[in-house]
């Protein structure tokens, strides 16, 4: 708790203005001719990591296509060790992905444009909006048209892709080079394979946390409005969702700064599938039972648990929820909320990604930097059991963070091993952009990626970047502690499972436009999902679902 409070108790100054003076210092460094290949050449003796770290530089501005490019072209070492110059001349690769606030493939066609050079390869992209990954992912496999080479995608989608053989398997020489060991533990295998087989290369490892707005939950102005209001127990950052509740109510039509308050931001819009994570983070603690690894169904049947008085419960606070947000919050998506709102200022509380973490003091648009902390996801006072149908209440709070996605990787298709040239480069490309060193990159400054490395937690390495100790030591703390969890709510890798997601967003976001109540909302979306399992087949998703739970 003494890195919290030294977080919170920094005095806030103007990121804007910071900028200003680190962006001229960047610059100058350009004018004396650090940049390009001589910056490679001129240091190659130092190491690596520490190099790229600098890159611009934590408090240097956000990152440019140049920054980007000089990172790639850092860490091309592994590749030279595997690959001859040129050796992929007039090969062509077709890579899918996501292009979601301008990072993914935008970061991607920057870090491979140094691998593109050395191996004379070409690569064409297929760059997807959130909302729209799925849909042309599951288009691409009903119609047997894989129109590409090299997919980003979750684990989630292993069921979908690896399960119907159109993943191609990682050859041991790229397990070599990137170090697949240093993978943190719920990243490692069954994940990323299917059938004893290999398949992904780990580029994030995703987890929803806590953020929240130190100097809110720091005031000492709002701290006695709360103890005169008869708010119960300390004025301070909510540790439950029965906490968050609270806040929420007390916040709404208050100001700090001149500026008006909201407490935890709800992203009702929804979001391709991903959108209903944000629901599931404010559920998982009311739905995951230390007891029971399944939260979304019955193991036994996969009759779905999303109708049971802890799914109802959180969908109910959601609507509760919403007239206390900014206006039009009812078509505020994920993206909203953690970009748009959270980062500039708007709303004390949200769940999101590490995302939120690694662009607060990184990302251009973000006014919040020195405000911000991180924690677990709250828990709750009681917890739904559904092996005796009632609530239980635990001497502690119930805590279960939600491993939401389990992290993007990168997939070659089976369609490349036909060409033992064309597989070698698809699965160069893929080692490249999973490399030891890169990542360590990619999670420091704004990517769309979070620590999936054990070699992520270095603390010295994040300070000699530019993060303040405490900052990093806080952030990184909710990162590992939710991946780490003993009661951690993991995501079952089956079939169709962006299906189930897609249609619960529609029927959540109908029904708390309509003022539907929250019993009827959650009865729609189960059964959806039981037509759903009938269709993919009950008794094969009832068995992939229990492999996945293990």
């Amino acid at each position: 708790m003494s890195d919290l409070k030294a977080t919170m108790l920094k005095k806030p100054v103007n990121r804007r203005t910071a900028l200003k003076a680190a962006t001229g210092a960047a610059a100058s460094m350009y004018a004396f001719g650090v940049a390009g290949k001589s910056y490679q050449r001129a240091l190659a003796q130092h190491d690596i990591r520490a190099q790229i770290l600098q890159i611009p530089g934590v408090g240097a501005g956000q990152p440019t296509d140049a920054d980007m490019q000089r990172v790639g072209e850092l860490c091309l070492e592994p590749t030279r060790a595997n690959v001859q110059p040129g050796e992929f001349n007039g090969v062509e690769l077709t890579f899918m992905g996501l292009n979601n606030q301008n990072l993914h493939n935008i970061v991607f066609r920057a870090l491979l444009a140094a691998w593109v050079e050395y191996t004379g390869a070409t690569i064409n992209w297929i760059d997807l909006a959130q909302a729209d990954y799925n849909p042309r992912l599951q288009q691409a496999i009903a119609t047997g048209t894989v129109d590409f080479d090299i997919l980003e995608m979750g684990a989630p989608f292993e069921g979908d892709v690896c399960g119907q053989g159109l993943a191609s398997v990682m050859p041991d020489w790229v397990k070599d080079q990137i170090d697949m060991d240093d993978y943190v533990g719920y990243l490692q295998a069954p994940v990323g394979t299917w059938d004893g087989n290999t398949y992904r290369i780990s580029i994030d490892g995703d987890a929803h946390n806590f953020n929240y707005r130190t100097d809110v939950f720091g005031s000492e102005d709002l701290a006695a409005e709360w103890a005169a209001s008869g708010g119960e127990g300390d004025y301070g950052v909510p540790r439950t969702w029965q906490q968050v509740k609270a806040m929420n109510s007390f916040l709404y039509g208050k100001e700090l700064d001149g500026q008006p308050l909201y407490g935890y931001l709800d992203a009702p819009k929804p979001w391709g599938g991903f959108g209903f994570y944000f629901l599931g983070s404010r559920a998982s603690a009311y739905a995951k039972h230390p007891d029971s690894k399944a939260w979304l169904f019955d193991p036994e049947t996969m009759a779905p648990y999303v109708n049971n008085p802890a799914w109802v419960r959180a969908i109910g606070e959601v609507a509760e929820n919403i007239p206390l947000l900014p206006p039009d919050q009812i078509n505020a998506d994920p993206n909203t909320t953690g970009f748009s709102q959270f980062l500039a200022g708007t709303g004390s509380m949200c769940t999101w990604w590490g995302d939120v973490g690694s662009n607060a003091k990184t990302n251009d648009s973000s006014i919040i930097g020195d405000v911000v902390g991180f924690d677990i996801l709250p828990g709750s006072v009681d917890v739904y059991n559904n092996a005796t149908g009632e609530w239980d209440t635990p001497a502690e709070p119930n805590y279960s963070p939600n491993e939401a996605y389990i992290g993007w990787g990168v997939y070659v298709m089976s369609s490349v091993d036909s060409d033992p040239v064309k597989q070698k480069a698809a699965w160069s490309a893929a080692a490249h952009l999973g490399g030891k060193d890169l990542s360590l990159w990619t999670v420091a400054y704004p990517s769309g990626f979070q620590p999936s490395r054990n070699s992520h937690f270095n603390i010295e390495e994040w300070v000699n970047a530019g993060y303040d100790e405490a900052f990093i030591q806080n952030y990184l703390d909710s990162e590992a502690n939710s991946y780490n969890h003993p009661n951690a709510a993991i995501e079952p890798r089956i079939p169709g499972i962006f299906q189930y997601y897609s249609i619960a967003e529609d029927e959540l976001q109908r029904g708390w436009a309509d003022g539907t109540d929250a019993q009827t909302i959650a009865d729609n979306i189960a059964a959806a999902w039981e037509s759903i399992t009938d269709e993919i087949g009950r008794e094969s998703q009832v068995a992939l679902y229990q492999a996945s739970l293990g």
